[in-house]
């Protein structure tokens, strides 16, 4: 019998992805299926971007290119940053990497050792957990509650942290819960991070906000660049999910080591899609705006709909697009739930347990689908929470 080493018997997994395979496989069985589950926009990727990597192709950009991305993709993410957090970041220390997971995965295994802590946002997105336990690590929740609005408390947050702490990773806008950390706890939490932790910042949601809400960068701390990782990318903001498509700003201690990375795993990027990133940073951002419109309307029908089921409350999302409501009225388990509106009424969700420990009590909704199908799946929740109640 052949023998792995430990750290993959520890390795987890993305429970959406396996709903998303159950609903496919409810539907090829001729049920009809709405999928709240899977969280990716569904818009087509603009035109003038799809556009630029075709010509990409046409034009002979077929090729290897360096590791850590074309240059000019590099100054063109240094220059988006500059205009809408007014930073200096040098482009050498831009990676350009296929998704927003491999950021994770490079930064939790560079700090993650036995012995080591890692926090991590709980409710989170699962591959933190995943990968912190794959390195040996442990692991340490940051507790995400609804009470404070499911953003993150500094004072809280600091409270985790001890001498073997390496690593906190944060996250706003927040997946699953669609939080916003308001700029006085990150202030905080700024203001007491101990010097040798690093921090890791996902913000791939950064530009997802409502109501006016402010996305505060960690990059516009300078006292803290000497051991920050920001996370970010082209998925979600500019509807393209399967290109594949990110990037890492690194301190410069830290950026020969991911770029290592990048030439014993992936290589690069593929040349054409990271054409296409640099015309979606450099082209028309009028799809963008018209997309949150789209959510935006679809976020205030997803919240009424949720607060008129029986045994659910559900607070106003202020960033992403997912919605997380609390289910714990109903009596059910959050995952036996989900699997309950899939297979017996069509919907697909994600029970929050999904997301971490502290997820029980609620689901994830994303509300990346038409207005028209949001209707009809609220409506099969509540005719199927009204059969049970």
């Amino acid at each position: 019998m052949l023998k792995t080493v430990p750290g993959f018997d520890r390795i987890g997994e993305e429970n959406a992805f396996a709903v998303l395979a159950r609903a496919g496989a409810l539907a090829a069985e001729g049920k009809d299926v709405i999928n709240l589950g899977i969280g990716q926009p569904d818009f087509p990727t603009p035109d003038n971007i799809s556009d630029a990597a075709i010509r990409a192709i046409r034009d002979g950009h077929h090729g290897y290119t360096p590791a850590t991305g074309i240059l000019p993709l590099r100054e063109a993410v240094s220059g988006d940053l500059h205009r809408r957090y007014h930073v200096d970041v040098n482009p050498e220390h831009v990676l350009i990497v296929p998704g927003g997971k491999v950021t994770m995965f490079a930064a939790i295994l560079m700090f993650g050792e036995p012995g080591a802590e890692i926090l991590y946002p709980d409710p989170g997105f699962p591959i933190y957990r995943s990968m912190i336990e794959f390195t040996g690590a442990t692991p340490v929740p940051i507790p995400i509650r609804e009470e404070n609005g499911f953003a993150f408390s500094a004072e809280e947050t600091l409270s985790l942290i001890s001498e073997r702490t390496r690593l906190v990773i944060v996250n706003s806008p927040a997946n699953p819960c669609g939080g916003v950390t308001p700029r006085a706890e990150v202030d905080a939490l700024v203001a007491g991070l101990p010097e040798h932790v690093a921090i890791l910042s996902d913000e791939i949601y950064d530009q997802m906000l409502y109501d006016g809400e402010e996305h505060v960068s960690l990059l516009t701390y300078p006292e803290i660049r000497d051991r920050l990782i920001l996370l970010n990318g082209w998925s979600k903001t500019y509807a393209m999910t399967g290109w594949r498509l990110g990037y890492s700003v690194w301190p410069e201690g830290l950026y020969d080591k991911a770029r290592k990375l990048a030439v014993n795993s992936w290589s690069c990027v593929n040349a054409p899609a990271q054409y296409a990133a640099l015309e979606a940073l450099t082209g028309p951002q009028d799809a963008v705006a018209d997309m949150m419109a789209a959510f935006d309307a679809r976020r205030g029908l997803v919240v009424d709909l949720l607060n008129e089921l029986p045994g659910v409350s559900c607070i106003v999302p202020k960033g992403a697009f997912y919605a997380f409501p609390n289910i714990r009225d109903t009596g059910w388990k959050a995952k036996e739930l989900a699997s309950a509106l899939l297979e017996e009424s069509g919907v697909a969700t994600i029970g929050g347990p999904d997301f971490g420990t502290l997820g029980e009590g609620y689901i994830r909704l994303s509300y990346a689908n038409s207005q028209d199908n949001i209707r009809e799946a609220l409506a099969r929740m509540k005719a199927f929470l009204s059969a049970g109640s």
